[in-house]
């Protein structure tokens, strides 16, 4: 397979190279897992006040008819709230810092910022570091992704709710805001799990009208939408790019059955997104995926230090912004040349006898 714009190494070459087995590798950033509780308080505070500021700011902006800065403040304020997205990520996966209660109850608070429920999505986040890559476990946690032969086996109706499903415009414009805006105010997926995503989702949903409607009652229904929303849908819309191109790349990783095992889809199933500097701040670092799948326990503000020190996972899954943005294209699973692929090439893509 020929290499792949901003790909040193094909990803399947250095499948051969990567020789340490799960344990090995536990051992090997085993020193990275420890969070520093100084370093995870200012990086809320840079971030929380930050996007306090910019909001405030903004609103001021509209009020004194300043368009100008309005817009120079949307794209940094929605960047902050991806950034404490991802900082309610890290406490998800009880990273953040040392104490498991802190880390929840930070993740709760940030989460009704974010209107993602901590603790139901906390759960359906495992789930997807569970079976990312199986083919046998699809449905949640992930993008949706059909095989070559599953999507040829579909009807012509089918067919075309795939088609609608993976198109651009849907996947990061629809999409992100029925995913955070009603979707996440029920536990899909969990329905029959007992009262705690019940909790999560209704809890995050009341916690976030409160604090709206305070808001709305010091400054108006039309100045709080006009601030709040276009931050909150870009963010989503980010934010969904995000986890999308961090698995759904040419060469990523999928098998089924024993085939299957949790490093090779950690390794090879998840992108080294490497942005620029500004980028990999605001998205704390959430580009490193293939190192946060290998070992989730390490906090966003070490990971680059893991790059720095094993340097034969700089290169693995390797992928720069401006390439990735054709993996936008790329919507089904080859198994015979197994990458995924376009659907202007499965017409080239012979149908199995």
């Amino acid at each position: 397979m020929p290499e792949q714009e901003g790909t040193k190494m094909p990803n399947n070459e250095y499948r051969a190279t990567l020789k340490l087995d799960g344990p090995g590798w536990n051992r090997k950033l085993a020193g990275y897992r420890r969070p520093d509780a100084w370093r995870a308080s200012l990086e809320i505070a840079i971030t929380i006040i930050p996007f306090a500021l910019a909001w405030f700011l903004m609103y001021q902006a509209l009020s004194h008819g300043h368009a100008w800065l309005y817009a120079l403040l949307l794209l940094p304020s929605a960047g902050l709230l991806v950034r404490l997205f991802l900082i309610q990520h890290d406490c998800g996966h009880h990273a953040f810092l040392a104490n498991r209660s802190v880390n929840d109850w930070i993740g709760r608070a940030i989460s009704v910022l974010t209107l993602t429920p901590y603790d139901y999505w906390r759960r359906t986040h495992a789930l997807h570091h569970a079976t990312s890559g199986n083919l046998g476990r699809r449905g949640i946690g992930d993008v949706d992704t059909l095989t070559v032969a599953e999507y040829r086996a579909r009807t012509p109706r089918g067919r075309l709710r795939y088609r609608i499903y993976r198109h651009p415009i849907v996947m990061f414009g629809v999409g992100p805001a029925y995913l955070f805006l009603l979707q996440h105010r029920l536990p899909m997926g969990m329905m029959r799990e007992g009262w705690r995503p019940w909790l999560s989702t209704i809890g995050t949903t009341v916690a976030f009208a409160i604090g709206a409607g305070a808001l709305i009652g010091a400054i108006g229904v039309k100045a709080f939408l006009l601030v709040h929303v276009p931050i909150f849908l870009i963010g989503a819309a980010a934010g969904v790019w995000l986890f999308y191109v961090q698995h759904q790349f040419e060469e990523t990783y999928w098998e089924s059955g024993e085939n299957w095992n949790v490093r090779d889809a950690a390794l090879h199933g998840s992108s080294h997104y490497d942005l620029p500097p500004i980028l990999r701040w605001f998205t704390a670092n959430i580009g490193v995926h293939h190192v946060h799948h290998l070992c989730s326990r390490i906090p966003y503000y070490r990971l680059q230090d893991v790059l720095r020190d094993v340097p034969e996972l700089r290169d693995v899954s390797h992928l720069r912004l401006w390439p990735s943005l054709k993996c936008a294209r790329l919507v089904l699973w080859d198994e015979a040349s197994r990458r995924l692929v376009s659907f202007r090439q499965l017409r080239g893509i012979a149908t199995a006898v």
